[in-house]
C-alpha cells in the first residue's frame, strides 16, 4: 500500500524514501564474497561489475574510457560535451580547474566562475570529426564504446556517434519522457527513433512509474532512473528520491515484463550513490547497473584530477549542475585562508581506477573498492548474482521522518 500524507487541506502526497532511508537486511545463509558473480548482461554485451561512469568531461578522457572498460565497468562518453568542442581537451579542462582554484582563493566559493568558463568551452560548436576520432580511438582499443546524447540532439548525433563506432546510445537528461515535444519543432518519438537504430539504446532519467513504463514501451534496452548530482531540487523544485524511484521502475519492469511475454529491460541507477553501500541498496532496490560520477572523480585517471561535475553543469543558460573542487584543492584553499576555512583531509596520492573500484581499501566507509563492497553485502545476504540479490528483505531506518 502507498504511503499517502496529508499535506494541506485537499492536497496530498507520497511519502518516499531515499538510499539513506533504507537498510539492507541479511534474512538467509551467508557465503564466501569471492562466490559472488557482479557480472551484467545487457543485449549483446557482458561487464564483470554493473558500474557505469557519468558521462562528463570532468571523467572522460580516452584513457579514462579505455581504462573502465579494462577494469571491467562501462565507461560513457558525452557526445556534447569538450570531445567534440575542444581540440585541446586536456587545456580545455584544465581551464575549469583553474577558474576553480582562482575562486577558491577568495573568501567564499560558490563555483559561478568555473561554471561560466564551463559555459564558454560547450559554446564552441561540435566538430563531427574531431568527436569521430576521439570515439574512434576508443573503439579501436577493443573496449565497449557507450555514447551519450540529449533528447534534443539525438536525431542529428546519433547517426555520428553510431558511424564512428558507438555500441551503447545514451540518451539522457536529468530527466526525460517517451517523446520531446519542442514548439516549432519536430517532435521526438523516442519509439520511432529507437526502432530505427542498430544499437541498444539506455533512456533516462525517470522518477516514477508511469514514465519507466513508457520509456520501456519505446524498445529502449534500459532506462535510467534518476538525474545524477544535478541540482533539480533546489533549481526547479524537482525531486527523485532514489530508493522509491527504483522501485517503481522495478514494477514497471516486472508488469513490462508480463505484458511482452518475457522481454526484459535493464534499469540503471543515477543518483545518490556515493559509497559502495549506496550500491549495493540500488541493486537490492531494483537496479541491474549503477552510475558512478563523483565516486570515480578520485582516481588517477579522471581527467579534471579530483574535480567533478555533471553533464547538466554546462547548460548555456540554466546549468543544473555544481562544479566542485577536489579534495586536495579544499586543503591547499584552507592552508592559504586559515585554519577556519574548512580543512578536508587529502592525499597527494590519488587512488587507480583499479583501486576505486577493486581495492585494495584503507577507507572503512565504503569510499574506495566499490566492487568489494557490492560483493560482501551479496555475500553476507546469500545471493551469488545481482537478479537474486534483488529479493534481499529491506527495511526503512527507524529515525525517517522524525
Amino acid at each position: 500500500m502507498r504511503d499517502i500524507v496529508e499535506i494541506g487541506i485537499g492536497r496530498e502526497a507520497r511519502r518516499s524514501y531515499r538510499l539513506s532511508d533504507i537498510q539492507i537486511i541479511p534474512s538467509r545463509r551467508t557465503r564466501s564474497s569471492k562466490d559472488v558473480d557482479t557480472s551484467w548482461h545487457i543485449d549483446a554485451y557482458t561487464f564483470d561489475n554493473p558500474f557505469i561512469s557519468h558521462p562528463t568531461d570532468a571523467l572522460a578522457t580516452p584513457e579514462f574510457i579505455i581504462e573502465m572498460g579494462r577494469q571491467g565497468g562501462l565507461g560513457v562518453i558525452n557526445a556534447e560535451g569538450l570531445w567534440g568542442r575542444q581540440t585541446d581537451l586536456e587545456g580545455a579542462v584544465e581551464r575549469v580547474r583553474d577558474a576553480i582554484n582562482a575562486e577558491m582563493s577568495g573568501p567564499e566559493f560558490y563555483g559561478s566562475e568555473a561554471t561560466r568558463v564551463l559555459q564558454e568551452l560547450h559554446a564552441a560548436p561540435i566538430d563531427e570529426d574531431l568527436l569521430t576520432a576521439r570515439i574512434a580511438e576508443v573503439r579501436a582499443s577493443g573496449t565497449t564504446v557507450a555514447v551519450r546524447v540529449t533528447p534534443q540532439h539525438a536525431r542529428e548525433l546519433a547517426s555520428v556517434v553510431i558511424k564512428a563506432g558507438a555500441e551503447l546510445l545514451f540518451i539522457q537528461g536529468t530527466m526525460i519522457s517517451a517523446e520531446h515535444v519542442a514548439t516549432g519543432g519536430e517532435p521526438l518519438n523516442l519509439k520511432e527513433f529507437i526502432g530505427s537504430l542498430d544499437v541498444p539504446v539506455i533512456a533516462g532519467g525517470v522518477a516514477d512509474y508511469t514514465t519507466a513504463l513508457h520509456l520501456m514501451r519505446t524498445g529502449a534496452a534500459g532506462v535510467i532512473v534518476g538525474g545524477g548530482a544535478s541540482t533539480n531540487d533546489v533549481a526547479l523544485g524537482i525531486g527523485c528520491p532514489m530508493a522509491t524511484a527504483i522501485a517503481d521502475a522495478a514494477a514497471a519492469r516486472r508488469d513490462y515484463l508480463d505484458e511482452t511475454g518475457g522481454r526484459y529491460v535493464h534499469i540503471i541507477a543515477d543518483g545518490e550513490i556515493e559509497t559502495s553501500g549506496d550500491a549495493a541498496t540500488a541493486i537490492a532496490c531494483g537496479a541491474d547497473g549503477v552510475i558512478l560520477g563523483h565516486p570515480l572523480a578520485k582516481a588517477r585517471e579522471a581527467a579534471a584530477k579530483g574535480c567533478y561535475w555533471p553533464h547538466s553543469a554546462a547548460h548555456p543558460r540554466f546549468p543544473r549542475g555544481i562544479v566542485e573542487p577536489s579534495w586536495v584543492d579544499v586543503t591547499f584553499a584552507a592552508e592559504l585562508n586559515g585554519p577556519d576555512s574548512g580543512s578536508v583531509d587529502a592525499t597527494e596520492n590519488a587512488p587507480t581506477l583499479e583501486t576505486v573500484l577493486h581495492g585494495p581499501s584503507t577507507d572503512p566507509h565504503g569510499m574506495l573498492n566499490y566492487v568489494g563492497g557490492l560483493r560482501r553485502a551479496m555475500a553476507k545476504c546469500g545471493y551469488t548474482d545481482l537478479k537474486s540479490f534483488q529479493r534481499v528483505q529491506l527495511s526503512v531506518s527507524a529515525g525517517f521522518g522524525f
